[in-house]
C-alpha cells in the first residue's frame, strides 16, 4: 500500500506522514528530500523557489518510485506538494488500486483564526531552511489552489476547517 499525501505548504503533510509512520510502522519518503538532493548535487538548475517547475521535474521520479514499491509489495508513505492535479492519468489501474490519496488544505477561515499557530508549528517535524515570507494571503492562495485543483480533478480534499488535531486523527 502506498499512502500519497499532498497539499499546500504548511498544511501538515509531514506531520501526518510522521504520525502514520509511528502508528503503522510504514516508512515515509519526503519529496522535499529528493528535491534538495537534486538541487544540492547540481542535478538540476531549479531552486527551492521553483515550485511549479519542480512538480514536472519531481513527479516522474516519484511516480516511478511508487510503481517500484508497489511492484515489490512494499508499503510506503510518500509526502510532498509536488503531485500534479491529474496524477492518476500517469498510472495504470493496477497501481492506482494500491494507492491511498490524501490532500490536505486549510480553509480561509481556519487560516484567519490560526495563522500564528500555523507559523509557530511550521518547523515541528523538519527545520525549514528557507523562509519565503509566509503571509496570510499567500497561505490562503496556496491552499485554495490545491483544494480547487484537486477537487476539479475529481479528488477528495481533506479541508481543515476548525479542529486540526481531530482532522489529522480522522486520517489515521
Amino acid at each position: 500500500m502506498i499512502i500519497l499525501i499532498t497539499g499546500a505548504s504548511h498544511a501538515g503533510k509531514t506531520l501526518l506522514a510522521q504520525k502514520m509512520l509511528e502508528k503503522y510502522h510504514i516508512p515515509y519518503m519526503s519529496m522535499d528530500h529528493i528535491k534538495m538532493g537534486l538541487i544540492r548535487t547540481g542535478n538540476t538548475s531549479l531552486t527551492p523557489e521553483d515550485d511549479e517547475k519542480l512538480v514536472g521535474y519531481l513527479w516522474p521520479i516519484v511516480r516511478e518510485i511508487i510503481k517500484t514499491a508497489i511492484e515489490n509489495r512494499q508499503d510506503l508513505i510518500v509526502e510532498g506538494c509536488y503531485v500534479p492535479f491529474g496524477w492518476r492519468r500517469d498510472l495504470d489501474e493496477k497501481y492506482l488500486e494500491e494507492i491511498r490519496f490524501i490532500c490536505l488544505a486549510f480553509s480561509d477561515a481556519y487560516i484567519d483564526a490560526h495563522f500564528e499557530d500555523i507559523r509557530a508549528h511550521s518547523s515541528d517535524i523538519e527545520k525549514r531552511l528557507f523562509g519565503f515570507g509566509l503571509t496570510r494571503e499567500k497561505l490562503k492562495e496556496d491552499n485554495r489552489a490545491y483544494a480547487e485543483g484537486f477537487t476539479a480533478s475529481g479528488e477528495k480534499v481533506t479541508l481543515i476547517e476548525d479542529d486540526y488535531q481531530k482532522t489529522v486523527e480522522s486520517l489515521l
